[in-house]
């Protein structure tokens, strides 16, 4: 599917920290260069027809101020839009709400995709630290990697899910997490506690559903 080593190592990963309605927050980064301009990598990030192809399914309106729902997972409302360059949103998700940027800047003969995600720190974060949405973006960009090579492909749910368990899939979700652990550690956190949220977290991804 992918060279894992290659994919880790061609993304960058920090963790912040802000202030967000008046409660302390984490903020993560991660970020790649894709081989394409930033019109089409902006399409491929906003058109509803192509984010199933590399994301999942989304219904409502995206356009500012508009209400988006994916598959399976988050919804919120589209607060800030700046074609072809950013956009910002609510990321609501089991009745917690954090919050999204997108931003695409050219950069060499490709365009860098940057995603900022701002979340309070509560008891999960605590527990499982980054790697427990860092490991899902790091996938959302292999997603995209996959789509861009070839445009017309589109995600098979199945054959993902199928992948994730297997002994390659296990392995790119183990880099990911040790990636997010190390970005941890560089961001001030203590590195037994960084150690033991990163295991617990890879422990979750990593148990099959049934076990």
């Amino acid at each position: 599917m992918i060279d894992v080593s290659h994919q880790i190592s061609a993304v960058r990963r920090t963790l912040g920290d802000r202030v967000v309605e008046g409660e302390e927050a984490r903020v993560l980064t991660i970020s790649q260069v894709y081989d394409t301009d930033v019109d089409d990598l902006w399409d491929a990030c906003t058109n509803p027809e192509r984010i199933p192809r590399w994301f999942l399914p989304v219904s409502g309106e995206l356009k500012l101020g508009g209400k988006y729902q994916l598959e399976g997972n988050a919804g919120g409302t589209v607060e800030r839009c700046d074609p072809p360059k950013s956009f910002a949103a609510t990321w609501e998700f089991g009745g917690n709400v954090s919050w999204i940027e997108v931003r695409l800047t050219p950069e060499g003969d490709g365009t860098r995709f940057e995603l900022e995600h701002v979340a309070h720190i509560d008891e999960r974060w605590d527990e499982f630290g980054p790697g427990a949405v860092g490991i899902g973006w790091d996938g959302a960009l292999v997603g995209l990697v996959l789509h861009l090579a070839t445009p017309g492909s589109s995600v098979d749910p199945e054959a993902a899910m199928a992948w994730m368990m297997s002994p390659e899939g296990i392995r790119f979700m183990t880099a990911s997490n040790e990636a997010w652990y190390e970005a941890d550690v560089a961001s001030g956190a203590d590195p037994a506690k960084a150690r033991a949220a990163a295991d617990r977290t890879l422990k979750a991804y990593t148990t099959p559903p049934e076990a």
